[in-house]
């Protein structure tokens, strides 16, 4: 019995490339920012309508990189300025499988070091602004 040939084909991931947002037509969004020390806020902060109380309210584009957005928290927050400080950036999101939030890590950043997620913007980070 003779066998079909087989063949593979490797498929690029071509997504449209992210068009440029025009900052000065576009109106920004308002991104709601909880910082914390040392580690994440708990899921259950979030909970029932309620959020942390340390809330920082940026408004910016969905084309933002997560190191802009480090160099906004920054501006208002003196202990984040310390070289060597990580950001971690996650989005919190309701989860529509059931009552409740889930977060998910988007990216991390480093004050005075280069880093991979640096120039990831919100669009790449499939931010969706509800």
């Amino acid at each position: 019995m003779a066998s079909a040939p087989i063949e593979s084909m490797i498929v690029e991931d071509k997504s449209e490339p992210e068009k440029p947002v025009d900052r000065e037509k576009t109106c920004p969004l308002l991104l709601r920012v909880f910082c914390n020390t040392g580690r994440h806020h708990n899921i259950l902060d979030y909970s029932r309508g309620n959020v942390p109380a340390n809330e920082l309210q940026i408004y910016t584009w969905m084309d933002a990189t997560l190191r802009e957005i480090t160099s906004l928290v920054k501006e208002v927050n003196p202990e984040a300025r310390r070289k060597g400080t990580y950001f971690d950036f996650s989005l919190v999101f309701p989860d529509m499988r059931s009552p409740g939030y889930r977060m998910r890590e988007i990216g991390t950043t480093c004050s005075g070091q280069r880093g991979a997620d640096d120039s990831k913007t919100l669009a790449q980070a499939r931010y969706y602004n509800m």
